[in-house]
């Protein structure tokens, strides 16, 4: 078999076999780059709020004795938690416990109120019937540390904020533009479970496939272009 026309079958078929691949890879991407990351990761509607100053008016409690009814840590961090001082104490058995900073009472687990209060707070727009779910699984939303409060905003963008029940800090935001670009970007690195995953098997397979049908195209366009279709450019 001459080498053009086995280039040619190569091409052929190869670019049968991953060219529902290759389409979803260039829509994939026109998708991506179509939405400004900042909406894809609900960050415009972060409200801006104003740095609480703590003064000498603030009684605080010292570190050591949050430290003996918190036990063991390998840090504890002074933060301000819907405007009340809070220290939060990172334990040496890995768990998180939120203090606070003035009454030294344990406050974590946040409950359903804390969460509702710091997704209000968080949240620049209007919300409209504003709901609450703990969640002890993981979804095609979240994937992080469990348990986590799921706070539905009940807002045109069809808004969820998920807030950690330990640390009280809004762990993600989604809406249905990161919906869509979670969809494609699915689809773009082929991993159809955690979405997480661009270095497995099947897309490095895929890859290398789509690599030599487009070397072989290369080689083709070389063959089976002449001087005669470059006339119009002054070729002879």
């Amino acid at each position: 078999m001459k080498l053009p026309v086995l280039m040619t079958k190569i091409h052929k078929w190869i670019a049968l076999i991953v060219g529902i691949q290759l389409f979803l890879w260039v829509l994939g991407g026109l998708v991506m780059s179509w939405f400004p990351i900042d909406i894809v990761r609900g960050e415009h509607n972060i409200r801006a709020r104003e740095a609480v100053a703590l003064t000498a008016g603030h009684t605080l409690l010292p570190v050591a004795e949050i430290l003996e009814s918190a036990g063991a840590a390998q840090s504890v961090e002074l933060k301000i938690l819907l405007d009340r001082p809070v220290y939060q104490v990172s334990r040496l058995a890995g768990d998180v416990v939120l203090v606070d900073a003035e009454s030294g009472g344990t406050l974590t687990p946040l409950n359903e109120e804390w969460a509702l209060k710091i997704a209000r707070a968080d949240f620049a727009e209007a919300a409209g019937t504003v709901s609450a779910s703990l969640i002890d699984a993981h979804n095609a939303e979240y994937r992080g540390p469990l348990p986590v409060w799921r706070i539905a905003m009940g807002d045109g963008e069809n808004t969820r904020l998920y807030v950690s029940p330990l640390t009280g800090r809004v762990a993600a935001r989604r809406n249905d533009t990161w919906r869509l670009y979670d969809f494609f970007w699915m689809l773009h690195i082929m991993d159809y479970e955690n979405r997480t995953d661009f270095n497995h098997p099947l897309i490095i397979v895929t890859s290398i496939i789509a690599l030599i049908a487009a070397i072989s195209g290369i080689w083709l366009i070389f063959y089976r272009f002449g001087k005669r279709d470059f006339r119009w450019m002054g070729y002879k």
